[in-house]
């Protein structure tokens, strides 16, 4: 399984960004897919979960009303569109895949991690 991330960048505060992980290697239809996150200095992070069938969701609080996570069947693909972007979003941001059919939070649960890629939201 791989897991390929995108879209990562510097954005100033109050902008949008969208994160793109291309999956491959399995057939996903019993997965569910997250983003985490890590800031220097600070642990890993729930951001937000998908479930590749039913697209059940959930999201960290801090992230509520502002980041959007969705899939793509056709492209194998999962995203997360950021709005309203603060500094406090800077970190590493990591795609995930655990072979589960419910909405998951704990990086623990998860299998298979992307390489990362970077968003710098500047003041």
């Amino acid at each position: 399984v791989q897991l390929i991330e995108s879209g990562g960048g510097l954005v100033q505060a109050r902008g949008s960004l969208s994160l793109s992980c291309m999956v491959s290697g399995d057939s996903f239809s019993d997965y569910t897919m997250a983003w985490f996150r890590q800031a220097p200095g600070k642990e890993r992070e729930f951001v937000a979960t998908i479930t590749w069938i039913g697209g059940l969701t959930k999201y960290a609080d801090s992230v509520k009303d502002r980041f959007t996570i969705s899939r793509h069947s056709p492209e194998n693909s999962v995203y997360l569109q950021m709005s309203s972007l603060k500094p406090e979003d800077t970190a590493v941001y990591y795609c995930a895949a655990a072979r589960r059919s419910l909405p998951r939070t704990r990086s623990d649960d998860y299998n298979y991690w992307g390489q990362g890629t970077q968003v710098k939201v500047s003041s």
